[in-house]
């Protein structure tokens, strides 16, 4: 009789989850998932996906004035919010469908329901049933963090705006980070009027400051408003179920939703982590090593959980180094330098390697090209929009160090050229590189 249930029992099945558990079977291990709400996670479910979908609606609207300086002659367009989101959460089932597949396929036992560590070696499901696994994955991901100002409960999170019954005419978006500018796109574009409110007076830190500055300037210019250096004092109901906002610095606003997008935080609440002696760090996340290790030997810990690079792809590698090493005898570890990342605002960003302030702290010598050009679509479509594309590199020897880039089809163009910078190669091999032409996506072989 075997000494456990299971060779591994994994809690949540997101990418990261989802991931580990079919490489871990594949390598020949006995494993069960157990997930309290659908297989899939975040990003599937409530984030990038059904977010991705919902950006491809809001470009319509800019597409189908364009096309009328394109010779389409284009009768007066109405959008239907619910038809476009009941589609997206139809494609959400199909999706969850799929992942579910993909584990039962590969005879990996699913439990719908929360578990807990209750001992060294074992978890208990809510229904009160008590498992026993060799090794034990936390896979739970982070969820959304709401201010605890008086009235919070009155607003919502990215979690629920998936799931609106109509796009509220006036929104008020907490924070200014991805999640923030993407949904404030996404609003303003289907005919709301929108605000971002936000502590400090800077949007999407972390990114370049010349993309950032970029995107705040057309933001402004669709349409949305900004209020800065401004903090929640309370939120109330009025008399007709709209909501007053009071917040520091700035007079109080009526609007008709809240959406709070001030961050993640880990998901470790109510996991029993204190019963094995799992530790946690100064931001609430589980500390790992460098092989998603946990304090504890026989536990383990991938994805947003550990608060290390909050990306769907990179828990999916996660995932898979953890189930090469325990099972598959060769110990892998993830490369976090040089990963990319897009935000799919209005247009969209895209960047990958150091920012200029970076490279300039760290390397002291650089050197900057860009590109600010306005796309030959937007030239006959009659808009100002111009896109701005940025390399950095390293003065002394050439290479390419960080790209950074506002435009259309952004992040579809940074997948190819994060090769490049990830490769380490210089400005001279861009250089070396015919264009494409005619595209956007020439101006980097180009830049100056």
């Amino acid at each position: 009789m075997a000494e456990y249930d299971y060779d591994l029992f994994t809690i949540g099945a997101g990418s990261g989850g989802v991931r580990a558990s079919r490489v871990a079977a594949a390598h020949g291990a006995r494993v069960a998932v157990a997930e309290e709400y659908r297989v899939g996670g975040t990003c599937v479910i409530r984030g990038c996906v059904p977010k991705k979908m919902l950006v491809y609606g809001a470009h319509f609207a800019e597409d189908l004035e364009d096309a009328k300086h394109f010779g389409w002659d284009i009768p007066e367009a109405k959008f239907d919010w619910v038809k476009l989101r009941d589609n997206v959460l139809n494609d959400v089932d199909r999706l969850n469908g799929l992942y579910t597949q993909t584990l039962t396929n590969n005879e990996v036992e699913i439990f719908h329901e929360r578990a807990t560590i209750t001992g060294p070696h074992e978890v208990t499901l809510s229904s009160g049933e008590k498992k026993t696994a060799k090794y034990i994955l936390i896979a739970t991901g982070a969820r959304p963090l709401v201010p605890s100002c008086p009235g919070h409960e009155l607003g919502i999170t990215s979690n629920e705006a998936f799931h609106l019954d109509a796009i509220p005419s006036r929104v008020l978006i907490a924070g200014a980070g991805y999640i923030a500018n993407e949904f404030a796109g996404i609003f303003n574009e289907f005919g709301a009027n929108v605000t971002i409110i936000n502590r400090s007076d800077q949007v999407l830190r972390g990114y370049d400051e010349s993309v950032r500055d970029r995107l705040l300037q057309i933001s402004i210019a669709k349409g949305i408003a900004f209020r800065f250096n401004a903090e929640f004092e309370k939120i109330e109901k009025n008399d007709d179920g709209s909501l007053r906002v009071s917040m520091t610095n700035h007079d109080p606003m009526d609007l008709d939703c809240v959406l709070f997008a001030t961050g993640r935080v880990p998901n470790i609440d109510g996991l029993g982590l204190e019963n094995v002696g799992v530790e946690i760090d100064g931001k609430g996340a589980i500390r790992v090593d460098a092989h998603s290790k946990t304090s504890v030997d026989h536990i383990y810990a991938v994805g947003d959980v550990t608060n290390r690079v909050q990306l769907t792809p990179v828990a999916i590698r996660e995932g898979q180094a953890f189930s090469d090493t325990v099972f598959g005898g060769k110990p892998s570890t993830v490369d976090y330098s040089c990963i990319p990342s897009a935000v799919f605002s209005h247009p969209p960003i895209a960047a990958v390697g150091m920012t200029e302030d970076e490279a300039r702290e760290k390397l002291g010598a650089i050197k900057v090209y860009t590109s600010d050009f306005r796309p030959m679509k937007n030239v006959v479509a009659h808009r100002d929009e111009r896109s701005l594309y940025k390399m950095i590199c390293d003065a002394e020897t050439d290479q390419v160090v960080g790209l950074h880039m506002i435009g259309p089809e952004a992040p579809e163009i940074m997948q190819a050229a994060a090769i490049a910078v990830k490769a380490k190669l210089t400005k001279a091999d861009f250089d070396a590189t015919v264009a494409v032409h005619p595209t956007m996506s020439e101006e980097l072989v180009l830049l100056k």
